[in-house]
């Protein structure tokens, strides 16, 4: 049976409108009631009889849904946080903390498995990622074992200077090193340097090892140089070895030295100062070999520093005449901060310096004008800084003691020369004279003994020995001139093996 088709109608919707209101007939009469009729009473009544219908409780938002899509970075946590650690809470309420605690927060919180919600942060610090990728880089660098004496500059970094004075073999150590070791000027740091890169000059060091022999993380505290207390030399320095050389019996006979001596070889030219520095050092080497033995060379000729470097079992830091008066300078004060290191580990050191004119006519030359002039064309601003060399020199107590045996030029022809030992000359406290006059004769050593002496001898001697040099000094006062004096010494001397030997020999009237 066939189907009939349906013809479909196409229906288009049309969008809802509201019904109009009809409009009030304009012959209506106006209504004349007021809200309170119509309420029943006050406005404010029937505001507090309605009843507010209840609101529905929101679901709580987490912290998921209220976070917008996306990496958000931002100063701010969007969370309560818990209090910061105490070593870090004045970084963070500070106005402007420090770049390397300030913190940084996921985009995301954690959810976190307290009841209350909040989220736990750590507070990010750059400077920790640096170092340790820097470790790791320099772990893969190859290095080798350095070791110098640490040279401060005024910009808070150092050198290692393996010979003490500038080269090109120091070693480049930072600032940051300085500080963490408590490194001072003149200490002995042994570590592992790189090579230089391409545009660096010097070795860079990246570990410190050791700090003047001990390991670097046992170092701990250790006084000031400063803060040492100085008393009097109790203990002598014997310079006697065997029968010859007669000088360092001499020495001890009538101006012994002490550890903590501050003493002064007065010599004119030709005199045999060197050759008496070189015994005093073999003498103080062979009996004392853990004493820390320098030898500064101020202005030196070249072979002599040759000569010197290898009788004196120690070490030498020279500067030639001919280099300029700002080397030869730092030569001194490189020696007399190695010393005090050494010093400030209880160690006793003995420095020979050669000589103290030369030293204060170098820091004549280097110092600051102060507008006066001394005598022979000295700047009383250069007093200052060669005395304070000299003056280091002292016995602490507790331990530990530096002497300098420092030489001075006099009968040169040079009124500065003159000046500066009559400046020095009440500063050391012992003091040994040779003669021009018996270095004219040939009578060596040349040894003035009656102006030669030491304050405080007693306390260097025992009673018994200081009434044997009373009566030394006694008989030699008798003879008329001092050439008489010291070949009468000499004679007496080259009979004896010893000084003990000799003064008992005094004692018996021999």
């Amino acid at each position: 049976m066939p189907t009939k088709s349906v013809k479909k109608i196409p229906v288009t919707a049309t969008p809802a409108t509201s019904i109009p209101e009809k409009p009030a007939p304009t012959d209506a009469p106006k209504s004349t009631l007021s809200v309170e009729d119509l309420v029943g009473g006050p406005v404010s009544e029937a505001r507090e009889n309605v009843a507010t219908p209840p609101s529905e409780p929101k679901a709580a938002v987490t912290a998921a849904e209220s976070a917008p899509p996306g990496p958000v970075r931002s100063p701010i946590p969007t969370m309560p946080m818990r209090p910061a650690p105490s070593q870090y809470q004045g970084a963070f309420n500070s106005p402007r903390p420090y770049q390397a605690m300030r913190p940084r927060f996921m985009s995301v919180p954690p959810a976190s498995s307290s009841s209350t919600g909040t989220a736990t942060y750590r507070p990010y610090r750059p400077y920790r990622e640096f170092n340790a990728n820097r470790e790791m880089q320099d772990a893969n660098v190859p290095t080798q074992t350095v070791k110098g004496f640490l040279e401060i500059m005024p910009e808070g970094h150092g050198f290692l200077r393996p010979k003490f004075i500038p080269s090109d073999h120091d070693i480049y150590i930072s600032q940051s090193q300085i500080r963490k070791f408590m490194l001072r000027g003149g200490d002995e740091v042994v570590g592992q340097a790189r090579e230089p890169k391409d545009n660096e000059r010097y070795y860079g060091l990246l570990k410190v090892e050791k700090v003047n022999e001990v390991e670097a993380d046992k170092m701990g505290t250790r006084p000031r140089y400063d803060d040492l207390v100085p008393i009097y030399p109790k203990e002598m320095i014997k310079l006697e070895t065997e029968k010859l050389p007669l000088s360092t019996r001499i020495i001890d006979l009538l101006a012994p030295i002490g550890f903590g001596q501050r003493g002064m070889i007065v010599s004119p030219p030709k005199a045999g100062k060197t050759t008496i520095l070189k015994e005093i050092a073999n003498g103080i080497s062979t009996n004392y070999p853990k004493v820390y033995l320098m030898a500064a060379l101020i202005g030196e000729r070249p072979e002599e520093v040759t000569d010197l470097s290898r009788s004196i079992k120690g070490e030498v830091i020279a500067s030639h005449f001919d280099e300029s008066p700002q080397e030869q300078t730092k030569v001194a004060e490189i020696a007399l901060e190695r010393a005090k290191r050494q010093v400030e580990m209880g160690k006793d050191v003995v420095i020979l310096l050669d000589s103290i004119t030369r030293l204060a006519r170098a820091y004549n030359l280097t110092v600051n004008s102060s507008g006066r002039t001394l005598s022979g064309g000295f700047d009383p601003a250069a007093l200052y800084p060669a005395k304070r060399f000299l003056g280091a020199a002292r016995k602490c107590e507790g331990g530990g003691s530096l002497t300098i045996i420092g030489t001075a030029l006099v009968e040169t022809g040079s009124r500065m020369d003159d000046l500066i030992y009559e400046e020095f000359k009440g500063t050391g406290n012992m003091e040994l004279h040779l003669s021009r006059a018996l270095a004219e004769k040939r009578v060596f050593p040349a040894i003035d003994v009656e102006k030669s002496g030491t304050r405080q001898e007693q306390l260097l001697f025992s009673e018994t020995n200081m009434k044997r040099i009373v009566t030394l000094r006694n008989m030699l006062s008798l003879l008329n001139n001092e050439a008489e004096r010291t070949l009468a010494l000499i004679e007496r001397l080259t009979k004896t093996k010893s000084n003990e030997e000799f003064l008992k020999s005094l004692s018996k009237g021999g």
